[in-house]
């Protein structure tokens, strides 16, 4: 069913690049060259993504991870949060496209399928009820769901609170966003799932998706790795 709905969309109303409205390719609202114009994360640290300067050919952490080991496993960026990426990023968060949310679900969704070793679970990182009600959406959940529908991974929306309304992380400096988040997150109930992805759409520090992962860790989770469209 949901191919014959995708077959008649592309035919109505067939993708178009959001970036210079020429005709989209292999069904993404992204034209072949604004597709290989955006800047890939390939040279990174393989727990934090942190993108590296110098060229590696092996998996390697990076400085802050070997002085102190996050709370989470592994994260995948497949992208640079640079020009292209922020502005779908930031015209999905606000000013509600939602359809940028489902061409960076594909981004991601397309990366994961062949890099990656699938979870058991998928849990969007969580706005707090405060900042729901002023936005009316939480980015992540719609990214998300897009992921859920083209791994056929669960989507967990209820397992997981925010605790506080945190300040907003930008312009804060690392150690000041760590302390940000500090307690930030609970688990009201302990997932049955022993391998968890975390998604958002940026990391910047990793403050954010520590700060969950640690709460899960705390409740028996054994593997949190982190899945984001970019890193900064």
């Amino acid at each position: 069913m949901n191919n014959w709905l995708n077959i008649i969309q592309n035919k109505c109303l067939p993708p178009r690049c959001m970036f210079c409205g020429r005709p989209g390719f292999d069904e993404m609202d992204l034209c072949r060259d604004c597709f290989y114009d955006l800047a890939r994360n390939h040279n990174c640290c393989y727990r934090c993504a942190e993108h590296f300067e110098i060229p590696i050919q092996s998996p390697q952490l990076c400085g802050r991870c070997l002085k102190k080991t996050p709370s989470f496993d592994e994260t995948h960026a497949p992208f640079l949060y640079d020009d292209g990426l922020r502005f779908l990023i930031t015209r999905l968060k606000f000013n509600r496209q939602f359809k940028h949310a489902r061409l960076l679900g594909t981004l991601l969704a397309r990366h994961l399928a062949e890099n990656v070793e699938l979870p058991e679970c998928i849990i969007p990182v969580p706005l707090h009820s405060n900042r729901y009600r002023e936005r009316g959406f939480n980015q992540s959940i719609e990214i998300a769901r897009h992921l859920s529908n083209q791994l056929a991974l669960p989507l967990d929306l209820n397992s997981c609170t925010r605790n506080r309304d945190t300040a907003h992380q930008t312009g804060l400096p690392a150690k000041q966003r760590g302390k940000n988040m500090r307690h930030a997150f609970s688990v009201s109930r302990p997932p049955a799932y022993r391998h968890i992805a975390i998604v958002d759409d940026v990391m910047t520090t990793g403050a954010t998706v520590a700060a969950l992962a640690s709460a899960l860790k705390e409740q028996g989770v054994n593997r949190v790795d982190i899945w984001v469209c970019a890193r900064a």
